[in-house]
């Protein structure tokens, strides 16, 4: 009989797994979710629906690989493609993630120095130098997890505050349950539903998720994935939510105001601090995440000096659009909108391998239902990707 599930271990699961949605509550989601709602309403609700089921499906196949052989999902790919067609699979699944979380970085540099700049006032070059330090020193050090899951619940935190200003919303029960689940298109939309669904269903965390599971049982798993995963999709619809009422052009300063407007000084301040949480958080675990995604594909050992080049590279791009002064809103959604063009070459080999009878067994397989969730995650952002890149074309 399969073991059942106690209230402890549910529960342990669920902050195990709160490091999905702490990942993706990141700079890009505070800034994608608020803009969309100031600049849309409630008309890319829909989005984050999608992109929160999205990863709950796509986490829990990846997961589920591992749980099945003992092996994390870039062994399995290299595993089921062998040969020198499997090497080059493996280095273009490694080199699409390591742009990837280089582009994470540089939204996750500039939203974390957003929001130091918001609390202190200092230049934002010396906090960039001063960030890039900090984070490179734990990285090298291997201190990383205990501060990452700190910074985490900091980000909750300032999701609380956000769920208290949207109550404050003038949207109804109907009006709000319709969006969530009414597609819709609005002129010049593409780019920020792509970002949307990219800062949500993150390609590295397929990879970085299913190297941590081992040890779990299904059912844990499964709910861990769930309860954290939702929580994270909550917070980024009243994200959105809050986004309604920033009257003019969405910035930091306007999404500051409007929490103190509504709650009092400190909350505007909890604002700064918590985009600073989830840009440093984010800033340990996207390098990571490279790294890691390269031990997995491409058998580099851990903590060797290839390992250590890779998150050294994505640190150091980072530091650079840092350090250039550049603009952060604009950049944090085009690299949010890059990551979901990417992200239907990643799930296309995870849907492979999760259908592979010969390596995960009849018990572990997708079934027909997930396997229609699965295909609607790679079909819709396979074609909202290509329409983007299409649409780029046609403006050059």
């Amino acid at each position: 009989m399969p073991k059942s599930l106690s209230l402890r271990a549910g529960l342990g699961s669920v902050l195990f797994w709160s490091v999905i949605s702490a990942a993706f509550i990141g700079p890009g989601s505070v800034t994608a979710c608020a803009i969309a709602g100031s600049k849309y309403g409630l008309q890319l609700l829909w989005v984050l629906t999608f992109a929160t089921l999205g990863t709950v499906w796509l986490q829990e196949a990846a997961a589920r690989i591992t749980i099945a052989t003992g092996k994390d999902l870039g062994q399995v790919i290299t595993q089921t493609y062998a040969g020198a067609g499997g090497r080059r699979i493996a280095w273009a699944l490694f080199l699409a993630i390591f742009l990837g979380c280089a582009a994470y970085q540089a939204g996750n540099i500039l939203g974390a120095v957003a929001g130091l700049a918001l609390l202190t006032g200092f230049p934002v070059p010396t906090l960039t130098i001063i960030v890039g330090l900090v984070c490179t020193a734990l990285l090298w050090i291997g201190s990383t997890q205990g501060l990452a899951n700190m910074l985490g619940l900091v980000v909750f935190a300032m999701g609380g505050a956000f769920i208290y200003v949207a109550f404050g919303t003038p949207v109804t029960p109907m009006a709000l349950t319709k969006a969530l689940v009414t597609p819709s298109f609005p002129d010049g939309s593409l780019l920020l539903i792509n970002g949307l669904i990219g800062t949500t269903i993150v390609p590295y965390n397929l990879f970085f998720g299913s190297s941590i599971v081992s040890g779990q049982s299904l059912g844990e798993m499964k709910l861990g994935i769930w309860v954290a995963v939702v929580l994270g999709g909550i917070i980024s619809v009243v994200l959105l939510l809050a986004g309604l009422l920033i009257p003019n052009d969405f910035s930091y300063p306007h999404m500051a105001q409007v929490l103190t407007d509504q709650l009092g000084t400190w909350a505007g301040s909890l604002f700064a601090f918590g985009l600073f949480a989830a840009g440093f958080a984010s800033s340990l675990t996207a390098p990571l995440a490279a790294s890691v995604t390269a031990q997995s594909l491409l058998g580099i050992r851990k903590n060797s000096p290839v390992y250590r080049g890779i998150w050294l590279t994505v640190m150091a791009t980072g530091l650079t659009f840092g350090l250039l002064n550049v603009t952060p809103i604009p950049v944090i959604v085009a690299v949010q909108a890059i990551n979901g063009i990417l992200l239907p070459f990643v799930t296309i080999f995870l849907f492979a391998a999760v259908n592979n009878r010969s390596i995960l067994g009849d018990n572990y397989c997708n079934s027909m239902s997930q396997n229609l969730a699965m295909g609607l995650v790679v079909v819709v952002t396979a074609v909202l990707g290509l329409w983007n890149v299409w649409l780029a074309i046609q403006a050059g």
